[in-house]
């Protein structure tokens, strides 16, 4: 069953190319359908293009498909082009002429805008929720560890001194900023584009704002023809929330591999979260972080993804639209798997509590011994050429006794402040 069907079939080829992996990629999305097709049937009730007794059968009909999806029952089989169809054809099994009428005032077009709105909203809010999750088990680690010293690195060079409790809180307040591309995508996906049709409105006197208030959306999205026009722009404005994560998460599990090295050495996990060698029985491999590193990677393309398929389409649907689809559902479904597996993973992280012991690292106190030098009253740039000497000289003996106190500083990490930041994220 296809909803533009006039009677004729098409080829078997023609309908494989078209109709794609969409009954697959719609199992996400056919709970949302339904929520949107309740909403649209009581509409059509109120401005009585349905009797009461109509409205109120449809609306009983979709919940028990409501149900069948909730229970892992509802299926799109290859008789049917995607979930509207199928969803319709249920419809009018069950109440003949009734369901066949769901469709009045509406177009496929916008019935999965407003699905594709849905989902991401409800996605964009457990994205959003797994990475606060993420974040307060970094401020922990961050409080616990706040006192173990951990050397820093610019160019990969020994630079200065930091602490897990600066790396770990580093991560944590990195994620705020993420979310709030995150938030950004909500706000956009918060619009209703139901009533626009096929991307220019219809002669039925619809009720938008009714439906708007239905579904739980903010606000409409007023004019048609913009609404039309934000297929694959919610998608890219979601993606552009998963890339920053996804950037984050890279980050840190690049670091996570490197610290576990035999030649860094300063973190470990439990043997059941490594790998082994098929021939180098002393393997413990970090396939783990690696995975996230290369999945988030792969989500920082999305975007780009995206704006391939849709930055040169004029105004008005195009058949391209479709593909946008099979780009963001899986990778939500990456996001979210990688967010999860570094929060399971980081529960078991140890650390080493003595890095610095290690005399190679007597470099990371240079600029201290020589901030030392200043505040006992000698010029910056001569404290700087005498440190230079003594460590060229090979008599340079490094003042450990660090006391850095400034806001973000590894003395002061200011973790109340960092979670009251992300806390305004969760009003």
């Amino acid at each position: 069953m296809k909803l533009w069907d006039k009677g004729f079939s098409t080829d078997k080829k023609i309908d494989h190319f078209t109709v794609g992996n969409d009954r697959e990629l719609d199992l996400h999305l056919a709970k949302y359908d339904v929520i949107a097709s309740k909403a649209h049937a009581m509409m059509l009730g109120k401005i009585g293009l349905l009797t009461d007794e109509e409205t109120q059968a449809l609306v009983n009909e979709l919940e028990n498909i409501a149900t069948s999806i909730e229970n892992g029952e509802f299926v799109v089989g290859e008789a049917f082009e995607d979930m509207h169809s199928k969803i319709e054809f249920l419809l009018t099994e069950k109440l003949g002429n009734t369901g066949k009428k769901i469709h009045t005032a509406r177009s496929r077009n916008d019935q999965v805008l407003v699905a594709m709105h849905l989902y991401l909203k409800d996605e964009l809010t457990e994205i959003k929720q797994q990475t606060r999750t993420l974040f307060d088990l970094l401020l922990d680690l961050a409080e616990e560890h706040k006192h173990i010293l951990l050397p820093g690195y610019t160019h990969l060079q020994i630079a200065m001194p930091s602490s897990f409790g600066l790396w770990f809180s580093a991560y944590a307040e990195s994620l705020i900023d993420d979310l709030y591309f995150v938030e950004a995508a909500y706000k956009v996906a918060d619009q209703n584009p139901l009533g626009s049709a096929a991307g220019y409105g219809s002669s039925f006197p619809i009720d938008r704002s009714f439906t708007t208030e239905e579904m739980g959306f903010e606000t409409t999205k007023y004019n048609v023809v913009a609404a039309q026009m934000g297929r694959g722009k919610v998608e890219k404005a979601t993606a552009f929330g998963m890339s920053a994560l996804g950037a984050t998460l890279s980050k840190m599990a690049m670091d996570i591999c490197l610290y576990m090295s035999q030649n860094f050495d300063f973190i470990s996990f439990p043997d059941e979260l490594t790998t082994g060698s098929s021939i180098m029985p002393h393997k413990k491999n970090p396939d783990v972080f690696e995975l996230v590193r290369g999945k988030c990677n792969k989500l920082q393309s999305i975007p780009n993804q995206l704006a391939l398929v849709i930055n040169n389409l004029p105004s008005g649907y195009h058949r391209d639209l479709q593909l946008v689809k099979e780009i963001i559902v899986p990778a939500i479904q990456d996001m979210k798997a990688c967010i999860e597996i570094m929060t399971f993973s980081l529960k078991e992280i140890r650390v080493d509590n003595n890095i610095l012991d290690d005399p190679k690292y007597d470099y990371l106190f240079s600029v201290d011994t020589l901030n030392e030098l200043v505040q006992n009253g000698m010029p910056f740039r001569d404290a700087y050429k005498k440190m230079g000497q003594e460590i060229e000289a090979g008599t340079f003996a490094p003042k450990r006794d660090i006391d850095h106190t400034h806001e973000g500083s590894l003395g002061n990490l200011c973790l109340k402040e960092i979670r009251e930041k992300m806390q305004k994220l969760f009003p």
